[in-house]
């Protein structure tokens, strides 16, 4: 991925319907499913219908990525051999419980002819054994990975949680360390850090609210489950006008005095990983202008 999703849309790999809208849904990326949203009698359906669409997919539409079945479970082996023969843009893994899954992965891409253009999504919380094994992605590089999110509703069935969230919606405290873990791996992993999914798709203050925190926070781009979610996550996840501006200003500075190692702006002292910063910050806002 050349640049980084803001928003990653969830569509049944099953319904015919749905698929039709994906290329005009405004997400970035788009993820076909073929594992929670589609019922067990229709995963072969599901599978099918998933390759027939990628094999006539536009070039021009959003990203597209196809959620697996889980490694282990009788649905990978097919899911992969069916899909990567129409080179998505990647694969999302689910119930991940560390680098060691995603290199298992590869390998299966890589048997069923996947060229290396084919990345790995990995959903990495989604079982407590998998939290525990976050830290595995700072220890060294993992070939394909290209994006880590969060999983808050598996987790809480796998821990035998009534629910993960309280009254004012915040998340539990066990969830929120598993979200900050997630964070940090996908960081330390040198990946993109993917805020999980807001559930309730009307609550649309409340999805704007929790996705300018994940920016503030260092996720680039959100998990959505319904096309609602997609331009409220697109907009949170963008750059402001005011931090355009001032990013504008620390290029500008610095290039005026090149071999500064500090230099003040309007009273603050402005250095070398803050002009890395506004360059970033500049060239994620033009990728979308």
């Amino acid at each position: 991925m050349s640049v980084e999703p803001r928003s990653w849309l969830f569509i049944p790999g099953d319904s015919e319907k749905k698929l039709a809208k994906a290329a005009h849904c405004g997400a970035d990326a788009v993820i076909i499913d073929l594992e929670d949203s589609v019922a067990a009698s229709a995963k072969a359906d599901a599978r099918a219908m998933a390759s027939g669409y990628l094999a006539s997919a536009s070039a021009d539409g959003p990203a597209l990525w196809v959620r697996i079945n889980p490694l282990g479970s009788p649905e990978c082996l097919a899911d992969v051999a069916a899909i990567v023969a129409h080179s998505p843009s990647g694969l999302v893994l689910p119930k991940c419980e560390g680098p060691e899954d995603v290199e298992r992965l590869g390998d299966l891409i890589a048997k069923a002819g996947g060229g290396e253009e084919i990345a790995i999504h990995a959903i990495a919380t989604e079982t407590p054994r998998a939290v525990f094994r976050l830290s595995g992605f700072a220890e060294k590089p993992v070939q394909r990975l290209a994006a880590l999110s969060w999983g808050a509703e598996d987790l809480a069935a796998a821990i035998g949680a009534s629910g993960n969230r309280h009254a004012d919606g915040s998340f539990h405290d066990l969830f929120r360390q598993a979200r900050t873990m997630a964070l940090l791996a996908a960081r330390a992993a040198g990946v993109q850090p993917v805020d999980t999914l807001h559930a309730d798709f009307r609550d649309e203050e409340g999805l704007r609210r929790s996705s300018v925190r994940a920016r503030a926070e260092g996720f680039t781009g959100r998990l959505a489950i319904h096309p609602a979610q997609v331009a409220i996550i697109n907009e949170a996840f963008m750059p402001t006008a005011e931090e355009i501006d001032w990013a504008g200003r620390i290029v500008a500075a610095f290039a005026e005095s090149p071999d500064a190692g500090t230099i003040g702006i309007e009273g603050k002292m402005i250095d070398r990983p803050h002009l890395d910063q506004a360059t970033k910050l500049l060239a994620r806002a033009a990728a979308f202008n």
